[in-house]
């Protein structure tokens, strides 16, 4: 693709959500949702494979559909009301609508189907993208909203996306689908503490594509797409296998890795607000989450797989670039709590 047009694509990515975050307008916001989407589409297509004409489809099919159904709520709001943002007196079925398809945008269960699928037919560096600079802007517009939404409604697609996120994960074997489960699951944990302290939504956030980035980047470098050819680096390169399972441990939640920070924090929160049960059932939760991460990595690092002759003659071969941005953030993801436990304090 031609560098001027790679430039404007990614440009328009970044704005996107630029847009959506600071507009009052609810014409505006979704916008900035149209921008987006539509730039990232192109990049999504990947010649050599042709999953990737069917995952960019579907994404496309996706997003247009939530994309309509803000639209209709957001004329059917300003022909009852004769304002471009949500009231008090908005009524109830339009928010609902909005809630939904902003719900379908973010991956949330039970609109999650899509989210799974899409992440694995495209390319590492678009599924990183995908899965953490296109939540920004829909998640902004459910900060700005949250007040008038139904708080019921919130905590219960919270608890079953953190559900789904949690059961789906447990057999598979691909990375991308497995980064894919636990992007609904943070993103049900986002959900859950929004009606009660949004400022913990937006921290939950930042933590959560600090622990994703460094793992995509780490797969990227070592262009690894499923369990065996994770083991496998433990041959090429131990110090990589030994920080991915770190980092895996940390998207669990494992204390004192920078993961547990966000759920002790929302479940002490959740326990301040009487909500008991939600923290207990989200606690459960985390655990089945823990284990398919520590199963992961058993089956990479504990178990050893057979090797050939190929594999045993790449031993300690296999050389990569320095990356100060990957150190640092592979630091960050699992080492923030423990330099800083003042966070929790």
């Amino acid at each position: 693709m031609n560098p001027i047009t790679l430039g404007i694509i990614y440009f328009t990515i970044f704005l996107g959500p630029v847009i959506t975050m600071s507009s009052t307008n609810l014409m505006l916001m979704w916008v900035g949702l149209e921008f987006s989407l539509l730039a990232i589409i192109p990049m999504l297509i990947n010649k050599k494979n042709p999953r990737s004409t069917e995952a960019a489809t579907k994404y496309f099919v996706t997003q247009a559909t939530a994309s309509m159904i803000i639209l209709l709520a957001i004329v059917l709001n300003y022909k009852q009301l004769g304002t471009w943002m949500f009231q008090q007196q908005t009524n109830g079925l339009i928010l609902n609508m909005t809630l939904m398809a902003l719900s379908m945008k973010l991956g949330l269960a039970p609109f999650h189907f899509w989210l799974p699928e899409v992440t694995q037919g495209i390319p590492l560096h678009m599924g990183l993208i995908l899965l953490t600079w296109q939540k920004i802007a829909p998640l902004s517009i459910l900060i700005q909203i949250y007040p008038l939404l139904n708080s019921t409604i919130i905590l219960m697609l919270a608890i079953t996306s953190i559900f789904m996120g949690a059961w789906g994960g447990l057999n598979q074997t691909q990375m991308r689908k497995i980064m894919a489960y636990s992007s609904i699951a943070h993103m049900g944990w986002m959900l859950a503490i929004l009606p009660y302290n949004p400022s913990l939504t937006l921290l939950n956030l930042m933590i959560y594509i600090i622990l994703t980035a460094p793992m995509f980047m780490a797969l990227m470098l070592n262009s690894s797409m499923t369990i065996n050819s994770i083991s496998l680096l433990w041959n090429k390169t131990p110090a990589m296998l030994t920080m991915i399972s770190l980092m895996l441990l940390s998207l669990g939640g494992l204390p004192p890795l920078t993961g547990f920070l966000p759920k002790w924090i929302i479940i002490t929160e959740l326990m301040k607000n009487n909500c008991l049960i939600m923290a207990t059932l989200m606690a459960m939760m985390a655990l089945l989450n823990l284990f398919f991460y520590t199963r992961l990595i058993y089956s990479t690092s504990l178990t050893m797989f057979p090797t050939n002759n190929n594999s045993k003659m790449m031993t300690h071969q296999t050389k990569t670039k320095p990356n100060p941005m990957f150190s640092t953030l592979t630091i960050m993801s699992t080492m923030t709590l423990p330099l800083a436990p003042q966070l929790i304090i």
